[in-house]
């Protein structure tokens, strides 16, 4: 007889099968169990279809010990969870007291009034224990099915995760696990298989039992140091400590930090304020800044000049070089940021002026390209650069790139990384 595994998956929702919605929640509950050593054996996504629905989790109690439903817990005719582990388990809906009392509360916070589509959300399998949503207002809820424990969880990102840690507890209470010692790093402008040969090469340095993995993303790479056991924190704290001797300046934090609070940290400790004039990313740029809490401490102003009559009366561009050069070019960023800093009278800035696409170029200045002004007003610099890809992607990477050359000038590191070199325009 095939042993279970520890816990499965079942997402649901006809905007997953159709791509219009890109599955992040296997991810963030796979990682949350990771940290206690459960894993997920099998995932399964299936549209809004209860036959379908139904078979799936049938299947799937017989084949975990833990079936974690994502999805389905809503007000609307196709959120079916609460239908389907009804019609498995053979419990019947009934209203549930506590989870009235949760929308009751959840409309009276936000001056609604409590509907019968609301109430909806109420009705679960005779028996169901709740699960608390500190967020939104669908509860989520365990029964057993099969000999399987089904936690049925919501498909909003934020309110799943709000809810990880009560899940967790839960899980690792009916199969047991562990602690995981993970560190978490963040890096930009490196690659993970650039790292994994200056590890290999430093490979009789490299401390015994700690693994090194990697998670993509755009714009940052993620690097995890695992150890088993606690007594292997110390050997851990090795490998991070060549780790930054190997890729330091590529290093802006751990966990969950991002470019901007990387930058903000280094301004505060060098007690310096930053500005913005921004063209091709729309205000991406101080929006990331002003993301991370504590931004108001380096963060005064900023400027949109998407037009060149914005450049010209708010940044004082002069209409000549505007004529003259174009809007995307060396003297128009350098004087948006002269600009920029002398109206907010902050220490070190960042201006962008760029083709975003998927139309805008020409010969000389094609799609992707991007000047790139910052510095202070004693010490800048300017750079054009090519950034291929979508216009999302250029904007991403443009805000990202202008983040870190301000973050290493504040911190005295390398003012241009050997990343720059993958997007300095080269003519044909």
């Amino acid at each position: 007889m095939t042993q279970r595994s520890d816990v499965a998956l079942l997402l649901t929702g006809n905007e997953l099968m159709s791509g219009d919605t890109v599955d992040s929640n296997s991810s963030r509950i796979a990682l949350a169990l990771g940290e206690r050593k459960i894993a997920v054996g099998k995932k399964i996504t299936v549209g809004d279809d209860p036959s379908l629905l139904g078979q799936s989790l049938r299947d799937l109690c017989c084949d975990a010990r833990v079936v974690i439903i994502n999805g389905g817990l809503g007000p609307t005719e196709d959120d079916l969870t609460a239908d389907v582990v009804s019609d498995v388990s053979g419990a019947a809906l009934v209203t549930h007291p506590k989870a009235v009392a949760h929308l009751e509360d959840w409309c009276a916070r936000r001056g609604l009034d409590l509907n019968a589509s609301n109430l909806k959300q109420a009705l679960l399998p005779e028996g169901a224990e709740l699960v608390a949503n500190p967020i939104g207002s669908a509860v989520g809820f365990t029964l057993e099915v099969g000999g399987a424990l089904v936690i049925t969880t919501p498909g909003v990102p934020s309110e799943l995760t709000a809810m990880l840690p009560e899940i967790c507890e839960r899980i690792a209470a009916r199969v047991g696990g562990g602690t995981a010692y993970i560190r978490r790093l963040q890096t930009f402008g490196i690659g993970e298989s650039t790292i994994q040969e200056l590890v290999n090469e430093h490979s009789a340095t490299w401390p015994d039992g700690v693994t090194l993995g990697f998670r993509s993303g755009l714009p940052q790479l993620e690097l995890k140091l695992h150890v088993d056991d606690k007594a292997m924190i110390p050997d851990r704290d090795k490998a991070e400590a060549l780790l930054q001797e190997l890729i330091g300046d590529h290093i802006i934090g751990h966990d969950d930090d991002q470019l901007a609070m990387a930058l903000q940290r280094a301004l505060i400790e060098s007690q310096m304020t930053v500005t913005t004039a921004e063209s091709c990313t729309g205000g991406l740029i101080a929006s990331l800044i002003t993301r991370e809490a504590g931004s108001s401490q380096v963060f005064g102003s900023g400027f949109i000049t998407y037009a060149n009559t914005g450049k010209n009366r708010i940044l004082g561009v002069p209409k000549a070089t505007l004529v003259k050069h174009g809007a995307v070019s060396e003297p128009v960023v350098l004087a948006m940021l002269e600009g920029a800093l002398a109206k907010s009278q902050s220490d070190i800035g960042i201006a962008v002026s760029g083709i975003a696409g998927p139309g805008g170029g020409s010969d000389d200045k094609p799609v992707g390209t991007v000047w790139v002004a910052w510095g202070t007003d004693k010490n800048h610099r300017a750079i054009r650069l090519q950034v291929p890809g979508s216009r999302e992607r250029f904007q991403v990477l443009v805000a990202a790139i202008g983040l870190d050359l301000m973050r290493r000038q504040v911190r005295r590191l390398p003012p241009i990384p050997h990343y720059i070199d993958r997007f300095v325009y080269r003519p044909a």
